[in-house]
């Protein structure tokens, strides 16, 4: 929806004026939004952008009424149709949540209940709100939970209504969410980073259910985001957040094509998706091309690998099937894969939720069994490695996951989480282990102020950057990336794929990156392995596969990659 010049205030689904927001913390009270001014209109489309604290998500938080304990409005006031939200009583909010205000958020296990069939989550919400739902018999609301599994995307929806959180993928816990959104039929849907965990042709079908849901409902969609390619396909206005104020406003042409101001710049830069169609072939651009370092010799090294010559990790037809509950057979995650990786180069494997990419990584890894075929590091065979044989080998291969605060003890301090290899392995004396620590806050640009902290006290970038740090504790030749920059905003992520470079260049490092953006496989990678339902189905050179792909699957993909419109 393109707003009309002649649209006036009064208009507005939600009118945001003067929104001031301060949080009472130790050392006081501090203001994070300073005079927000917002209004959305019924069917339209806004997306607010901006890096980590830059109070995107709490605007959506003030409009709903759930900013945390020490936050208050303190300034300003929020509208919904008029009706005045600031000072609103909570039974008075609750009524309007759901019903009025739907809300997609980010993270879906802490917003899952672990120990309810995610049906009986969804059919929660439509019982908490039988003002929305005419017909509330058990038949009637199993078959809405139904309906609104298949409207997210979740395929076989009757049966998997009846699985736990645990037993879906990361994008299909995301998907859920997007379901108990959606429950209630709300004028205005706040989408808070809900793709973000999502492959790009999952989030494409995501995406497009929510436009039908506007165009035929005329349902505002308030969206965040730090994928400003994401915001130029799916949003009819951008608005640039930085520090608790808008910078900048506009279109979508506006804003990718002529920004005002610098810090809309930097982050249009940054943004992997957006470089990735803009910028076509790396050949001779260093800026996008991250880690390719030499690489006349890279390319010669991978060959090599490819001909299963000197590579470092070498996987021949693995296999793992896993047994379905209730007598249902077997599911096959992984199917005759075979691959070879060369010192010193990245290797992607990319692919929709649930290809099976993160149970090859965890073969890799040894945390899995395979039910056939072999990964060997080196000359070790990490299927039959057992007791000391296995414990070398992982001295020689180090993963990094996706979520560093799910992964990292919140009660150690930073310099025992990154000791811990080494305390665990015997490396060392106590003085050589602090002074390890300290070496290694250096090598991923960290004060060594930070070693007495704790991971709630740090960024999601900086706990990233310890994740990392701690990867590198014991020297490994290997490191394993399981999406490890996904949950990052763009500029933070941008530094996360720098330092990654950086330390391939200087130590030599071997990645297998595992991940369902393609953007950042353009920007990292020089060999890709495409994976659909468990096998390969196109692999090659990165320039390669996003030049001339092989494959209809992999064409898509590449097709879904957000931004690609603008730059055509």
């Amino acid at each position: 929806m393109q707003q009309d010049a002649n649209t006036n205030a009064t208009d507005a689904l939600v009118s945001v004026d003067g929104l001031t927001v301060a949080f009472t913390t130790d050392s006081g009270e501090t203001q994070v939004l300073h005079g927000i001014d917002l209004d959305i209109f019924p069917g339209e489309r806004v997306a607010i952008v901006g890096e980590s604290g830059s109070g995107k998500s709490t605007v959506a938080a003030a409009i709903m009424g759930l900013l945390a304990s020490n936050g208050r409005v303190s300034g300003g006031s929020i509208t919904l149709r008029g009706e005045e939200l600031t000072g609103a009583s909570e039974r008075d909010m609750r009524s309007i949540r759901g019903e009025q205000i739907g809300l997609v958020p980010q993270d879906p296990m802490s917003n899952l209940n672990p120990t309810m069939k995610v049906g009986a989550q969804i059919a929660d919400t439509i019982r908490a709100h039988p003002a929305s739902h005419g017909d509330l018999s058990r038949a009637s609301v199993k078959q809405r939970v139904t309906e609104l599994m298949s409207l997210a995307g979740i395929p076989d929806a009757e049966r998997r209504s009846r699985q736990y959180p645990h037993e879906f993928s990361g994008g299909m816990r995301q998907r859920v969410l997007i379901a108990i959104g959606l429950a209630c039929n709300p004028q205005l849907l706040i989408a808070d980073e809900p793709t973000s965990a999502l492959d790009v042709t999952v989030q494409r079908q995501i995406l497009d259910h929510l436009q039908t849901l506007i165009n035929a409902e005329g349902i505002a969609l308030l969206f965040i985001t730090h994928d400003l390619g994401l915001a130029a396909d799916r949003a009819d206005r951008v608005i640039v957040m930085r520090h608790g104020r808008i910078v900048e406003q506009g279109t979508p042409e506006q804003i990718l094509k002529d920004p005002r101001e610098e810090y809309t710049r930097r982050l249009l830069d940054a943004a992997p998706s957006l470089v990735a169609v803009r910028d076509g072939s790396r050949d001779g651009d260093d800026d996008a091309a991250k880690v390719l370092s030499e690489p006349e010799a890279v390319a010669g090294a991978a060959a090599g690998a490819a001909a299963g010559q000197d590579a470092l990790l070498r996987v021949r037809n693995l296999t793992k099937d896993y047994r379905i509950r209730g007598g249902g057979g077997t599911l096959r995650a992984v199917n005759d894969i075979s691959f070879d990786v060369a010192p010193g180069t990245t290797t992607a494997i990319v692919g929709e939720s649930g290809s099976g990419k993160t149970t090859l990584s965890r073969m890799v890894l040894g945390l899995e069994d395979p039910t056939s075929g072999t990964v060997h590091l080196g000359d070790e065979d990490i299927a039959a490695a057992k007791g000391a044989r296995m414990r070398a080998a992982r001295r020689r291969m180090q993963p990094v996951f996706q979520d560093p605060f799910g992964s990292l003890d919140p009660t150690y301090s930073i310099e025992r989480l990154i000791d811990e290899p080494l305390r665990i392995f015997g490396i060392g004396d106590r003085a050589s282990r602090r002074a390890r620590v300290a070496e290694l806050l250096d090598q991923v640009s960290l004060p060594r102020a930070v070693a007495q902290r704790r991971p709630a006290q740090l960024s999601g970038g900086q706990r990233q950057r310890v994740a990392i740090a701690r990867a590198l504790a014991i020297n490994p030749q290997l490191v394993v990336c399981d999406e490890a920059v996904s949950a990052l905003d763009v500029l933070v992520q941008d530094q996360i794929l720098d330092l990654l470079a950086e330390l391939q260049a200087d130590i030599g490092l071997t990645y297998l990156f595992i991940t369902h953006d393609l953007a950042v496989v353009r920007q990292i990678a020089h060999e890709v392995l495409v994976m659909k339902q468990g096998a390969v189905v196109e692999s090659g050179p990165v320039d390669t596969i996003f030049q001339t792909p092989e494959t209809e699957y992999t064409a898509q993909l590449l097709d879904s990659i957000p931004g690609a419109a603008f730059f055509a």
